[in-house]
C-alpha cells in the first residue's frame, strides 16, 4: 500500500477522537433554550475560565520554557536553539503515530479554558504592521504567562526557508522542499508573512516502514498543508480554532479555497489536526515565524471516510446512511464543500430503544432518511470561526461575540438554526437552541464535520408557528409527525 494512502488512515484513526458515552453524559443540556443566552453565559463566568486556563497556557509552552534559558549565545541558527532546547525536555512517549492519540477527556476540559486572549500580545492576532516582521516580535514588559520566545541576539537576517534548510533538526523537511522551486521561491519571498508549521526529522521516523515513495502531487499537497499564508505567532494560534493553509480543496467552493488546520488545546499542550504536537515556537524569520511539531500533518479524507473510519463512535450513524443510501449520495464529488452535524452512536442511545427500532425498521427506514437529512448542510461549510459558501471565491470569518446564521439541509424546507459565541479562544456552538456541539471542526477534504451529543430533529409547524424540538423524550408517534411531510406519499 502507497503512503499516501496509510498515512491519513493511520493518523485519522487515532487522532479523532470523539469522547466516551460516560463523558457525553456529563454535558449538561440548559433549561434556557433562548439562542442568544449563549454569548451571555460565556461572558458571566469569563473570569473563572480565565483563571483556570493559565495552567494550561503554561502546559503548551512546557517543553520549550526551560530550554530558552540553556541555548548558547553563540549558537548560529535560531531553529536550532529552539529545537534543540525542546528536545531537552521533549518526554519520550508517543513515539509512534498510532501513540499519540488525543485526550478527548482533556479537550472537553480544556474546551472551557481556552480564553488564550488575555495572555496574548495587545495587537490580539494580526502582525502590527502588513510587512515582514523584519525587527523580530515586539517587547511588551514582563512576560505575565506567555510563551517564552527563543533568545534572538539580533534582529531576524533569515527567511523561514533559510532557517529550514540550515537546521540539522529539518534536514528531511528542507529535503522535501528543495523538491519544488516553486515552494522555496515562496517561503524566501518577503513580500508576504507566513507561518510554518514544521516537522521535525524525527516526526519522519513514524512513517511506516516498506512504503514506496508518494507521488510528487502528493508531496506537493503535504507539504503545502503546512504553510499558512499569514502571520501566526503562538499568542495568535492560541485564541484561534483553524487557520487556512497553501493547500487549496477543489471540493469545497466554486473555485478551490483553502483547506485548514485546526488547533487544540489539552493536557498534551498545543496541537495541530488532534494529533500533532507543538514543541518549540516563535522562531521568527524576515519573512514569518515557524514553530516545530512532532507529526507531519496529512490532508485530511472525505467526511464520508472519517465516519468509516471510527466505528466506536459513528457506527449507528454509518449503518443509517447506508440503509438510507445517503451513504452512496454523500460519497461524491459534485458538492462543493458542505457541514456534517454528525451524531455519535450516544446520541442515538439518546432516543431510546423504542425509536431506534422503528427508524431502523423497513417500514421506519424512510423516516430514518429524512431525520438524516436535516444534519447534513450541503454547499455550505461552517467552521468555527470560518465560513466557506460554495457560490463565493472567498472565505469568510466568524466575528468575534454574537453570530447566528441558518443554514440550509438536504430536507426540503428545513434549515438549522446555529448560533455561535466566541469570546477569545472560546468558542461556543448551538444547534436550534438547545443542542450543543461537543466536538468541533473535524477537517476534511469536503467539508467539515461537527459532532453532536444529541440527534437533530427537525421543528414542526403549529398554527403557523415552527416548534422546535427542545430535547427530552419523545414518542415514536410525534417523530412521525414531525418527518411525514417530507416522507414521499409513495412511501406511505
Amino acid at each position: 500500500m502507497k503512503i499516501s494512502q496509510i498515512l491519513p488512515l493511520a493518523a485519522l484513526s487515532t487522532a479523532f477522537v470523539i469522547p466516551a458515552e460516560e463523558v457525553l453524559a456529563e454535558i449538561a443540556i440548559e433549561d434556557n433554550h433562548r439562542g442568544n443566552s449563549i454569548y451571555d453565559d460565556v461572558v458571566a463566568s469569563k473570569d473563572d475560565i480565565l483563571e483556570s486556563f493559565k495552567q494550561h497556557f503554561e502546559d503548551v509552552t512546557e517543553t520549550t520554557s526551560n530550554g530558552w534559558n540553556k541555548v548558547s549565545s553563540k549558537a548560529q541558527n535560531a531553529l536550532d536553539e529552539a529545537f534543540g532546547a525542546a528536545s531537552e525536555v521533549a518526554s519520550n512517549v508517543n513515539d509512534k503515530i498510532h501513540e499519540t492519540a488525543f485526550d478527548a477527556q482533556a479537550w472537553l476540559d480544556s474546551e472551557m479554558t481556552s480564553f488564550a486572549e488575555t495572555f496574548d500580545d495587545p495587537h490580539h492576532g494580526p502582525p502590527p504592521h502588513d510587512g515582514p516582521p523584519h525587527h523580530g516580535p515586539p517587547h511588551h514588559g514582563p512576560d505575565h504567562g506567555r510563551p517564552h520566545h527563543p533568545p534572538h541576539h539580533h534582529e531576524p537576517n533569515k527567511t523561514v526557508y533559510q532557517l529550514i534548510a540550515g537546521s540539522k533538526y529539518t534536514t528531511k523537511l528542507a529535503k522535501l522542499i528543495n523538491e519544488f522551486p516553486d515552494l522555496v521561491k515562496t517561503l524566501n519571498s518577503t513580500k508576504a508573512n507566513y507561518t510554518i508549521f514544521a516537522p521535525t526529522d524525527k516526526a519522519f521516523e513514524k512513517i511506516p516502514e516498506h512504503h514506496h515513495k508518494p507521488s510528487k502531487e502528493f508531496l506537493e499537497a503535504l507539504l503545502s498543508y503546512h504553510v499558512v499564508p499569514d502571520f501566526y505567532p503562538a499568542g495568535r494560534v492560541l485564541v484561534s480554532h483553524t487557520a487556512p493553509t497553501l493547500l487549496k480543496s477543489k471540493h469545497l467552493g466554486a473555485e478551490p479555497l483553502p483547506q485548514r488546520l485546526s488547533f487544540h488545546i489539552g493536557l498534551r499542550g498545543l496541537t495541530v489536526n488532534f494529533y500533532s504536537r507543538v514543541v518549540a515556537i516563535n522562531i521568527f524569520g524576515t519573512n514569518g515565524v515557524i514553530h516545530g511539531i512532532d507529526s507531519i500533518l496529512i490532508p485530511p479524507p472525505s467526511v464520508i471516510k472519517i465516519i468509516d473510519l471510527l466505528p466506536g463512535e459513528f457506527s449507528t450513524l454509518e449503518l443509517g446512511l447506508g440503509k438510507t443510501g445517503l451513504l452512496e449520495k454523500l460519497n461524491t464529488t459534485d458538492h462543493k464543500g458542505g457541514t456534517f452535524f454528525a451524531p455519535s452512536n450516544f446520541a442515538f442511545k439518546k432516543l431510546g430503544p423504542r425509536i431506534n427500532a422503528f427508524l431502523f425498521s423497513s417500514y421506519g427506514q424512510k423516516y430514518l432518511k429524512a431525520l438524516l437529512e436535516y444534519h447534513v448542510v450541503p454547499d455550505n461549510t461552517l467552521y468555527s470561526d470560518a465560513y466557506y459558501k460554495a457560490a463565493s471565491e472567498s472565505q469568510e470569518g466568524i466575528p468575534k461575540g454574537y453570530f447566528h446564521v441558518d443554514l440550509p439541509t438536504l430536507l426540503e424546507d428545513r434549515h438549522l438554526s446555529v448560533d455561535i459565541a466566541r469570546y477569545g479562544g472560546f468558542i461556543s456552538i448551538k444547534i436550534n437552541g438547545f443542542s450543543r456541539v461537543a466536538v468541533q471542526d473535524g477537517i476534511a477534504e469536503d467539508g467539515v464535520i461537527h459532532v453532536v451529543g444529541d440527534v437533530l430533529v427537525p421543528p414542526k409547524k403549529i398554527g403557523g408557528v415552527m416548534q422546535m424540538w427542545e430535547g427530552g423524550e419523545m414518542e415514536v408517534k410525534e417523530l412521525v409527525e414531525r418527518l411525514e411531510p417530507f416522507v414521499g406519499k409513495s412511501d406511505l
